[in-house]
């Protein structure tokens, strides 16, 4: 196994050629902007992407102010963009991949009788095929690493056994499929040789701008939600690939 950490540094002037890397899709704000965060701080080697990064100040920010982050240009729905990302960052190994991006796709499209049918296509482009594409695009790099960890961010939304009421309907079929596609690729024998963990984690209901105008009373803050969620991403191993968490290490239901 080749570990291609001076690369890493020569090219992208990372702080350190021996620290881990994560790499984090829809790292623009909420819970993926904190992830970068959390992980500069730890002292990880950050490539923090998003669709417009030269747009995104707090992004812009963050990778001033550490030498450790570099920001990246990904679409998660431009498949060849994002092998054209693969294929600049090749060589390089990522210990943690995290799929991360995704929408909600608003509260008036998803009512039955004035369905937005191209808002679901929008739905499911983002928050299924779009994790897809990037864990195929970046398996190598990801089993070429130390830690070998593709993290997918689903939802408790996406568990049919806890399904009340009707609400959001593109939005849990999404995380429902999420959870489902992402289970089949943890079984695929290629995975299981390369070594490569599959998680899939909820971060909780957290306060970010994603559920704006939603009751605050259970949230959790960004900033907990991702300490715990980084706790959690650290305990997965091979015997929990495949397998469905809550960020505080309960083992959901679907």
């Amino acid at each position: 196994m080749i570990r291609a950490a001076t690369l890493l540094f020569s090219l992208f002037a990372f702080s350190s050629a021996n620290a881990s890397t994560v790499l984090i899709t829809g790292a623009s704000r909420g819970i993926g902007l904190e992830f970068a965060k959390r992980y500069a701080e730890q002292g990880w080697n950050v490539i923090a992407t998003a669709r417009s990064p030269e747009d995104d100040d707090a992004l812009l920010a963050l990778a001033s102010a550490h030498e450790n982050v570099r920001t990246e240009t990904l679409d998660v729905t431009d498949h060849a963009g994002i092998d054209t990302l693969a294929e600049k960052l090749r060589g390089i190994a990522i210990d943690v991949l995290i799929n991360n991006a995704g929408i909600a796709g608003g509260r008036n499209t998803q009512e039955f009788g004035t369905v937005d049918y191209s808002v679901f296509n929008d739905v499911m482009n983002i928050n299924v095929l779009g994790p897809l594409k990037v864990t195929e695009a970046f398996i190598e790099h990801v089993a070429a690493s130390e830690q070998k960890k593709v993290i997918n961010i689903s939802s408790s939304e996406g568990r049919l056994s806890q399904v009340r009421g009707s609400r959001q309907a593109f939005y849990r079929a999404s995380k429902s499929a999420l959870n489902m596609v992402m289970k089949n690729v943890a079984n695929n024998p290629t995975i299981e040789e390369k070594g490569v963990i599959i998680g899939i984690l909820t971060p909780g209901f957290v306060d970010t701008d994603f559920t704006a105008g939603l009751p605050k009373q259970m949230m959790i803050d960004v900033e907990t939600s991702v300490s715990r969620s980084i706790s959690m991403i650290e305990k997965y191993n091979t015997e929990m690939s495949g397998k469905y968490f809550s960020n505080t290490g309960e083992e959901m239901t679907w």
